[in-house]
């Protein structure tokens, strides 16, 4: 995972955590990334410095523990925290976005899956989506 320093064309700044640069590039592209605070899907990377561990005499390095193999990683503990707090609608994704986003059908906590275009669409006409950094687990098999 690489984490990105965000800028949008109004020059609002946020981040946001990709598989790679290409898949930053991939999502940008495809229009899936958008500005937390206005929304435009004009985004481009902010100039960022590089993380660099600085060493204590007292503590030993300031940089981070590895986690040990019976820890979760940060990633798992997001998946499951989405998986525990909302429901897995799978290619049903678009059509229960737009249903809630329009009033159809009632508002809950949804994830599933969508092509780059449709989940494009649907920011386009104003749905808060995002996307999420991990394949579902049922698509996992």
């Amino acid at each position: 995972m690489i984490h990105y320093d965000l800028n949008c064309a109004e020059g609002h700044r946020f981040d946001g955590w990709f598989p790679s640069a290409a898949g930053f590039e991939a999502q940008r592209d495809a229009g899936l990334i958008a500005c937390s605070i206005c929304g435009t899907t004009q985004i481009d990377r902010a100039l960022m410095a590089p993380t660099v561990s600085v060493a204590r005499s007292d503590k030993g390095s300031v940089a981070e523990t590895p986690l040990s193999p019976d820890q979760p990683s940060p990633l798992e503990r997001l998946r499951k925290e989405i998986e525990a707090n909302s429901d897995y609608v799978g290619l049903r994704f678009v059509d229960e976005a737009r249903a809630m986003h329009e009033g159809r059908s009632e508002a809950r906590a949804i994830h599933g899956e969508a092509k780059p275009a449709e989940a494009a669409a649907l920011l386009q006409e104003g749905v808060p989506i995002a996307p999420l950094p991990f394949i579902p687990k049922r698509r996992q098999n």
